[in-house]
Parts: C-alpha cells; structure tokens; sequence
C-alpha cells in the first residue's frame, strides 16, 4: 500500500468555506467517478476548521490536507495515465494554489507508539 499526501492551499480569491465546498461537492465526486480515481482504495478530505481562521483573506497555513491510498507504486502511477486524468487537474487548477501544492508518496509507516503513554 502507498499513500499520497498532499498540503493544500486554496487558490487566491477563494474563501475557505468556498474552496471546501468546491472540494467537497465538486472534486470529491469528480475523483469518485473517474477512471483515475478507479485506482484509488482510499480517499481522505481533511480540512482546516474553518474556525481557525481569522478573517476570509487569512491565508497563512494550509487549508487542507488529502490523503490517496493506492495497492501500489504501479496503481499510482496508472491513476496518473488515465484518459480523464486531464479532467482531474483541469478541476485542480480551479480551486487549489497549484505553486504550493506540496505532497509526498510513502509506503506502510513504521509504527512507533501505537497507543496511550504512561509518563508516570
């Protein structure tokens, strides 16, 4: 299994509740539908609070982060070399900051603490 996690920042001119609609009710549903997404076992949204910004213009930090799970580097790789894959970045480009786009594709973590800590 591999992951890809990707920090978001929203395209300029989009307020924070905006961008979250757009990638919950449009670009969820798009990878959902797609071929691309075909590849995808998991699909994970996790927005910024909306809460914990100060203002509609405050765009420090980043406003979200998703997470792609796929079987494997080829299932990665093949989501990407999909037909409607252009689709996918067209939608991309509509709500996301793409010059600060950042992400990263791990494999299975390695598990340090899994559970409470006794600090006695």
């Amino acid at each position: 299994m591999v992951k890809l996690t990707c920090l978001l920042k929203r395209k300029e001119g989009l307020t924070p509740a905006e961008f979250q609609a757009h990638w919950r009710e449009v670009h969820g549903p798009l990878i959902a539908g797609s071929r691309s997404g075909s590849h995808v076992v998991r699909y994970e949204q996790h927005p910024r609070p909306l809460d914990d910004y100060r203002s509609d213009d405050d765009r420090s930090g980043y406003d979200g982060v998703t997470v792609q799970w796929f079987p494997s580097m080829a299932e990665y790789r093949a989501h990407m070399e999909e037909d409607d894959f252009p689709q996918v970045m067209e939608d991309i480009a509509r709500f996301l900051d793409l010059d600060h786009l950042d992400f990263v594709v791990t494999e299975q973590p390695v598990v340090v603490i899994d559970g409470p800590i006794d600090w006695g």
